[in-house]
Parts: structure tokens; sequence; C-alpha cells
């Protein structure tokens, strides 16, 4: 790639960690910790 063209993509670095979980029950309450953590911007995944 030509490192002098601008990206047609908005990049902005972000950084995170991603925790695998065994039960749906553990992943809610995780979440339910960092929001009182007071973590704004937490995703949840299942796959």
């Amino acid at each position: 790639m030509n490192k002098n063209k601008k990206s047609p993509f908005k990049y902005k670095e972000q950084h995170a960690v991603i925790v695998v979980l065994e039960t749906e029950k553990e992943q809610q309450e995780v979440f339910e910790k960092l929001k009182k953590l007071g973590f704004k911007k937490i995703k949840v995944v299942s796959v």
C-alpha cells in the first residue's frame, strides 16, 4: 500500500480486552460488574 495515500477508512486507535466465559449467567455478571466500575463502552458477544 502506498503510504502517501490517505485511506478511505476513518481509523481511530482503540484498545480492548476479550474475556471468554463459560456461561451466559457469568457473562451477565461480568457485564454488570464492569458497568458498576464505570465502563461505558461494553460490548457483549456470543458465538
